[in-house]
């Protein structure tokens, strides 16, 4: 993007920038936690590409092979617009969240200068807020941390928030992403829709919704949803499942069981109703799917 006037000088983790950096790390309070630690590993094997509609016996889940993650970096993106080509990314929020503790450990929320700011009017951020001084360099820093002590980054709409990282003043990511909007098969006791907003989440588990729209404040949504959750591990370890693409086989006056089930139309696929499930969710449905991908797309894909 275009350098603002006045726009601050590259990022020097040892310069007075940092020095000003207001936040402590609660990371830096617990002895075990001091140094970010390795992320445990993830074993995920590829589903295997099937020629032919997928309409088989229900399988045994493969989330007993996954070992269940125990950080979780939940983050959230607001931008000036949806195309990461283009618009920019103007705020960040995180919170480290640790699974068996149901417990937050840190968190995190920046504003990214901006020229200008076209989203405006959802997000509510002008950007010559954006602009003002604050050590938005050192909160980067601070959130690279966060990401290295992470085992898997989870994000409601991961694949928008994923594109902005890399590019721009946000810094890649190498840690595996869990959507909790696709990923994640909510209990049905809950009665969510098939792909449920932040914002349906947090009214099913009994969570008041005072704001939207900012990024640090759908990351708190997301984190209380995660502590009232009864059985978060096999949630978890389900959502850590291989996955790929499918369409589904249906005449078109059966499109609504495919709408019901969560697929959406021309939407990656053109002119057809598809959704990223495992092969273990592709055999318990009630109809017909076929895989649009010759092979697994994984979540470690760049």
């Amino acid at each position: 993007m275009a350098a603002p006037s006045g726009s601050p000088q590259p990022l020097d983790p040892a310069g007075q920038q940092a020095n000003r950096w207001q936040q402590t790390s609660l990371l830096s309070l617990v002895p075990d936690a001091a140094e970010p630690r390795p992320a445990e590993p993830i074993r995920t094997e590829p589903a295997a590409a099937s020629p032919t509609a997928v309409q088989t016996p229900p399988a045994k889940a493969t989330s007993s092979e996954l070992t269940c993650p125990q950080r979780l970096l939940i983050l959230d993106t607001e931008t000036t617009g949806l195309d990461p080509e283009r618009d920019h990314c103007i705020e960040v929020g995180a919170v480290l969240f640790h699974v068996s503790s149901r417990a937050v450990l840190s968190q995190l929320s920046l504003l990214l200068p901006c020229q200008s700011n076209a989203a405006e009017a959802i997000n509510g951020i002008d950007a010559a807020v954006s602009r003002l001084e604050q050590p938005w360099q050192a909160g980067l820093i601070y959130f690279q941390e966060l990401v290295a002590s992470t085992d898997v980054i989870v994000a409601h709409n991961a694949a928008f928030d994923r594109a902005w990282f890399g590019r721009g003043l946000l810094p890649a990511i190498d840690k595996p992403w869990l959507c909790s909007m696709d990923d994640l098969r909510w209990p049905s006791e809950r009665r969510l829709k098939a792909t449920p907003s932040v914002r349906d989440l947090a009214l099913a588990y009994g969570i008041p919704v005072w704001a939207a729209h900012r990024a640090l404040t759908d990351c708190i949504y997301l984190a209380q949803v995660f502590e009232r959750c009864e059985d978060l591990n096999s949630l978890l370890l389900a959502g850590l499942e291989p996955r790929r693409l499918y369409r589904a086989e249906l005449p078109y006056d059966q499109r609504h069981r495919a709408r019901e089930a969560g697929f959406r139309w021309n939407d990656p696929v053109a002119k057809a109703w598809s959704r990223r499930l495992s092969e273990r969710e592709a055999r318990e449905l009630d109809f017909s799917v076929r895989p649009v991908e010759p092979d697994a797309a994984g979540r470690h894909a760049a």
